[in-house]
């Protein structure tokens, strides 16, 4: 496993990391066993970084990863979670107030058996006032920072521009680092564009969703996706193309995303404790230059798509 430095900060974490949200049945229902087998199967295998919000799975997510947690030792593993996006009874809630903001960090404390994090980020500014993010939560959280309850403090979006908006409207080294998700994958790389600006400002990079929300699978992508259904329908034709040269579409994505060294780690999810392992070891193996030129070329006319988020 290969570690990287996530901006300034003092974490250096495996390219490759585990994002939490699986555990709250996000994508598919799960059984408490299995989610914990799936951590431990995680921390066993390198991975050092793990990402969370009280968000998925209107806190499940949270409950059973601190049921996990309480069995491994606490300097294995940086610690992530997330405020101003939550749920309750089914109805997602947002609330970017610094009152929310510093209530919720002690909150998932105590749901995931912890008494500092690593890392707290601002989820899905793009649902908020950016200049209230700017003028109260991040000042929230920075406090917090000082008090010695948090490492460093993040923003998390799926719109590039409001993460430029937001550390130009700061004061500098408010932000630690970035959370993108299925912004660099194999059918979108936009995330590129902003890693100059991200380096020149000391602004970590950390990556989510290499399988672009199960886009990017043989399994194809779920119901719900957002995307626009010409994409979709070539991510099938992608993964398919895969499959006749006897490959597989999972492995070339979690290979090409981990292969930027200018990017720390990239999150995926799974409550498989058999996929963790698989997507550790494809990560050793070598790129497919020719493949993924191949499946490059099939996702050409659709390149870069995105949706909004929900």
């Amino acid at each position: 496993m290969e570690y990287r430095r996530i901006g300034n900060t003092d974490m250096r974490v495996s390219t490759l990391s585990f994002g939490a949200s699986s555990l709250g049945g996000v994508f598919h229902s799960l059984k408490e066993a299995e989610g914990i087998k799936t951590v431990h199967a995680a921390v066993e295998g390198g991975i050092n970084f793990i990402d969370v919000s009280p968000y998925y799975g209107h806190l499940k997510s949270e409950i059973l990863l601190g049921k996990a947690l309480k069995e491994i030792d606490r300097k294995k593993y940086y610690l992530s979670t997330k405020v101003g996006r939550y749920g309750e009874n089914g109805i997602n809630l947002w609330d970017y107030s610094a009152k929310k903001a510093k209530e919720s960090v002690y909150q998932s404390m105590e749901r995931l058996n912890v008494n500092y994090f690593d890392l707290i980020n601002i989820h899905d500014i793009e649902f908020a006032d950016l200049d209230q993010i700017c003028n109260e939560t991040l000042p929230a959280l920075v406090q917090l920072k000082r008090e010695g309850v948090v490492g460093y403090v993040g923003i998390t979006n799926l719109a590039l521009r409001h993460f430029k908006y937001v550390i130009d409207n700061v004061p500098p080294k408010t932000v630690d680092s970035i959370l993108s998700f299925c912004h660099y994958c194999l059918n979108d790389d936009a995330l590129s564009d902003y890693l100059d600006y991200f380096e020149t400002n000391g602004v970590g990079v950390i990556n989510a969703s290499p399988f672009s929300m199960g886009l990017l699978t043989e399994r194809g992508a779920p119901d719900w996706h957002p995307a626009p259904k010409p994409l979709i329908e070539l991510c099938k034709k992608a993964a398919q193309h895969c499959k006749s040269k006897g490959k597989n579409i999972e492995q070339l994505a979690i290979k090409y995303v981990v292969s930027n060294p200018r990017i720390a780690t990239t999150l995926f999810s799974t409550t498989r404790s058999e996929a963790v392992i698989q997507n550790l070891q494809w990560i050793e193996e070598p790129l497919d230059t020719q493949l993924l030129e191949e499946v490059q070329d099939i996702l050409k006319s659709r390149f870069r798509d995105t949706w909004l988020n929900s």
